[in-house]
């Protein structure tokens, strides 16, 4: 339906979006996903043909964004990461004008603005000014502009950014609920976001595609990249946490810290040395190299890598093919860290 064909974008020497290739199915929520600057918006924008390639192409339904322009924004709903809108308009005023934009006649007009602003949560507001409304009914005034023309394809920049977590909540479900009568295309770069909405993800570090799949596919490829760490809370030195962590060597690499509270317990973080792919439960071998010298042990499971983790490893330029420990321990399950 949406589909990028090796696009290319360069400011000068500047490589912003390099030869990046993606399809959304009909349909299809597709999360846009990657760090700030990573390209994400550059290539947004080449894709609604506000931005010309410098090489590549971008297609709506088989229409050139660029040569077969009005025949592809026919069927594309887009809302920009700033929202740009008309503070002075009132909330009607502004989707009657961008629905004279798109050429619909009054009559159609006035029953789309009914049922857009209906779906969004605007009915009651429809007569307040938008410069008085709150970021979270600017988003939405932002959508039921880009849903006023039925496109079939909606392209939607970080369309959280800046909102309350009650207002991310609400914009997620509504964006939810456009799946299967809509297209969509969603950027952001926060991981979570992405993944409770997305049927599919594609994530974009320097320009270029490093890894795809649904999310349970990005889940599994993050276990594969890197067996399960295991983490430990004992009683002892950071010395003698050390001594005991080193005879376990031959099985995994050790990082050991204080515990922030309390200075008489130590954190241990145990990395498995096996290659990827290789699965390795260190708690046994933990279990036993601390019982076999007497340590009080008051925490002990596996930290399995997550996609946050996954997502870090693909976008981080310095990485150097190891994973990295994730040293901010969350509750476990049925309790919390000590």
């Amino acid at each position: 339906m949406l589909t990028a064909h090796a696009l290319t974008k360069r400011y000068g020497p500047t490589l912003a979006v390099d030869a990046l290739s993606l399809e959304v199915e009909r349909g299809q929520i597709m999360g846009f996903l990657g760090p700030n600057g990573a390209g994400k918006s550059t290539t947004m924008r080449m894709l609604v043909g506000s931005l010309p390639p410098t090489a590549g192409r971008a297609t709506l339904d088989g229409h050139d964004v660029l040569t077969d322009a009005r025949a592809a924004r026919r069927k594309l709903g887009y809302l920009p990461e700033n929202n740009p809108l008309y503070p002075e308009m009132r909330v009607d005023e502004l989707l009657h004008f961008c629905g004279r934009l798109h050429g619909m006649p009054r009559k159609l007009r006035t029953a789309r603005i009914g049922v857009v602003t209906e779906r969004c949560g605007l009915s009651l507001l429809r007569r307040r000014t938008v410069g008085r409304l709150s970021k979270g009914n600017r988003q939405r005034v932002g959508l039921a502009a880009a849903l006023l023309h039925a496109p079939p394809v909606l392209v939607l920049d970080e369309p959280t950014a800046g909102l309350d977590p009650q207002q991310i909540a609400s914009v997620r479900t509504l964006i939810r609920e456009l799946a299967g009568d809509h297209t969509v295309l969603l950027s952001s770069h926060i991981l979570p976001e992405i993944e409770r909405v997305s049927d599919r993800i594609v994530i974009i570090a320097r320009g270029r595609q490093v890894a795809a799949g649904t999310p349970d596919e990005l889940r599994r490829q993050s276990q594969e990249m890197s067996a399960a760490v295991v983490y430990a809370e004992v009683q002892a030195t950071t010395e003698r946490a050390h001594a005991v962590a080193a005879k376990l060597a031959d099985e995994a690499t050790a990082t050991v810290e204080p515990h922030a509270t309390d200075p008489h317990w130590q954190r241990v973080w145990l990395q498995p040395t096996a290659g990827p792919g290789v699965r390795l439960d260190l708690r046994v071998s933990a279990a036993r190299a601390f019982a076999a010298v007497d340590l009080t042990v008051r925490e002990l499971r596996r930290q399995d890598v997550g996609l946050e983790a996954f997502f870090t490893r693909v976008t981080d330029p310095l990485r150097d093919g190891a994973p990295k420990l994730d040293t901010s321990v969350q509750p476990a399950p049925g309790g919390s860290a000590a």
